[in-house]
């Protein structure tokens, strides 16, 4: 079985959002909605679910009335598959398995729907999409120039990773962006982003077992007080794998925004 992890650029508009996630159905597992960054984020299970979703928001999503604080290319903006291991609940799945499925997600979204499409993984990162599409970058599937109400989709195939968020006080945007720049390295990636009245250092962890939550929150943390801030809670977007939740110790879990129905494991085995 394989996760999607589908983002989407609507956090704010309740009924829109709410037709895109029924779409999904039962292979639903977590929906995190953000109004500041306008943006949702649902982790999904199989091949079909993604493309219901995917379907539900290009009819009822247009980006060019979007306004938000995270980049974008369009209204299904980032579509990666990963694969997952067995489970008493899910047979494993593997990375081949993995580009098997984004590569046919790209082809029917751009065949189907006419959104163009730029693959990431083994050929490039997600951040090379971002910095290079319609630059340098042309898209691997569908048009040339982006869908005009629904723009462009990143589809990928990934090992999993962790979006992890830390606050800082005092809410100075400067501050949040040295932050991420000091704290970003191949295991991290770091935004320092405004987030209403708040800043945060918005990260992916892209090798979790090197870095998982409890030492990125650290990590920020000791860099934030060097420059005279401090880390001021944290926010876990999704899910995260079990294997890593466990490599933290449970006292801390509440103040990091985890626990032990946070995990794929575990919306896997309620969803059966």
């Amino acid at each position: 079985m394989l996760e999607c992890v589908v983002n989407l650029s609507e956090g704010r508009d309740g009924a829109r959002l709410d037709a895109c996630v029924r779409a999904g159905g039962t292979d639903v597992l977590d929906v995190h909605t953000d109004a500041h960054h306008n943006r949702s984020v649902l982790t999904l299970v199989g091949e079909q679910a993604p493309r219901h979703v995917a379907e539900a928001a290009v009819a009822q999503l247009d980006l060019r009335h979007h306004e938000g604080v995270h980049p974008r290319l369009g209204v299904v903006d980032v579509v990666p598959f990963v694969a997952l291991g067995a489970s008493s609940v899910a047979a494993a799945s593997s990375v081949a398995d993995a580009i098997d499925a984004r590569n046919d997600f790209a082809h029917w979204l751009a065949g189907e729907h006419g959104v163009p499409c730029f693959l990431y993984g083994p050929e490039r990162t997600l951040p090379d999409v971002r910095r290079h599409a319609f630059r340098s970058l042309s898209p691997d599937v569908g048009p040339a120039r982006p869908h005009p109400t629904a723009g462009a989709t990143a589809v990928g195939a990934r090992p999993a990773l962790v979006a992890y968020n830390v606050w800082l006080e005092p809410p100075d945007l400067a501050l949040a962006r040295r932050i991420a720049s000091a704290v970003r390295g191949p295991s991290v990636r770091a935004l320092g982003l405004p987030v209403g009245a708040r800043v945060q250092v918005s990260m992916n962890l892209i090798d979790p077992a090197a870095c998982g939550p409890g030492d990125a929150y650290d990590l920020v943390e000791r860099t934030a007080t060097s420059l005279g801030g401090r880390a001021d809670g944290a926010e876990l977007v999704g899910l995260l794998p079990d294997a890593v939740l466990r490599a933290i110790d449970p006292t801390r879990w509440a103040a990091l925004d985890l626990g032990p129905d946070r995990t794929v494991e575990a919306r896997l085995a309620a969803r059966a």
